[in-house]
């Protein structure tokens, strides 16, 4: 049994013009030697399949064997856009913690910082306010992505705030401009350029507390939602999975989530009508507001000072009552 590195020396393939042999698995099916890449070919794009053998494997070392190819472009008419920004929020706290950029279609992967600018009042962007990594957070249909501001931005204390202050200043007005260029995974440009405008107020360095939170209750025997205002603005991704709800004996009550009032309110509705009784909202502690503040713990709290009860436990139990 080879090795993947004897894999890749007999078949690699490259993109471009690189000499950096493309990462993937390889198979034998049928007597035939399979490559499958980490991630998708792209239309649009040259491609080298280069054969050779293993050193030491042949007394006349035949001269590697290399093959062009290039998947075909589909559609060139532009139809991908940005369906959604979040905060949906035209207003924001200084210390925002991140961006969702949603799309209509999968994206491709790489270089994304070229086409998102963070913009003034006047147009000028922002010298670089965002945390760029080469490993881009998307989600696995790639059409939703993760977009930090640089923490070093945000924690006071850290030394690229001290230097050069924070992405967001509170008293302005900014716009996160996504660039038309910025091309989907078929190798489109999107269809139109997409700006969101907000406005910046003070920062938030106040944990979210379940306590304040306000409970609108449906009626037993109803498939009505159970909806609770949280009195702020909520990270929309997290908001969505760490709720729970229960019943008394345990049991988890299927149904779905929608946020309202620009990630102000979570709605929950069952997929069977709901029993009078008693039951528990379960809540990981984990959830953040738009400073990325946890519930019981600010987001730039210092490690050796206490915190919040709510940390003793991954939880946070909320019980209501069906009638």
């Amino acid at each position: 049994m080879l090795s993947p590195a004897q894999w890749q020396q007999i078949l690699a393939v490259y993109a471009g013009e690189t000499n950096l042999a493309m990462l993937g698995t390889y198979r034998i099916v049928k007597d035939a030697l399979q490559f499958l890449p980490q991630f998708p070919l792209e239309p649009g794009i040259q491609y080298r399949a280069v054969l050779r053998t293993l050193p030491g494997q042949a007394q006349d070392k035949p001269a590697p064997t290399t093959s062009s190819f290039q998947l075909p472009t589909r559609n060139t008419t532009p139809t991908t856009f940005v369906r959604q920004i979040y905060p949906s929020s035209d207003t924001v706290p200084e210390n925002l913690l991140k961006f969702y950029l949603h799309f209509s279609a999968p994206m491709r992967r790489g270089n994304i910082y070229e086409f998102i600018h963070l913009r003034d009042s006047d147009g000028k962007n922002i010298e670089l306010p965002f945390l760029e990594i080469d490993e881009e957070l998307w989600d696995t249909n790639m059409t939703r992505l993760t977009l930090f501001i640089d923490p070093g931005r945000i924690k006071r204390g850290v030394l690229p705030l001290e230097e050069i202050g924070p992405s967001l200043e509170a008293g302005k007005s900014y716009s996160l401009v996504i660039s038309r260029e910025w091309k989907d995974s078929v190798g489109n440009p999107l269809k139109t350029e997409f700006q969101k405008s907000f406005r910046v107020v003070e920062a938030d360095r106040t944990p979210p507390d379940p306590a304040h939170w306000q409970f609108t209750l449906p009626s037993g025997g109803t498939l009505a939602p159970l909806r609770i205002n949280f009195t702020e603005p909520m990270d929309h991704a997290l908001s969505q999975r760490v709720f729970t709800v229960f019943t008394e004996a345990r049991q988890r009550i299927e149904g779905t989530v929608t946020l309202e009032s620009q990630e102000r309110v979570w709605v929950f509705t069952p997929t069977q009508a709901w029993r009078s009784g008693k039951y528990d909202l379960v809540i990981q502690t984990t959830l953040e507001d738009l400073a990325g503040n946890n519930i019981g713990k600010p987001f730039d709290v210092d490690i050796f000072e206490g915190i919040d009860r709510y940390l003793r436990t991954p939880t946070v139990r909320l019980p209501f009552d069906i009638r």
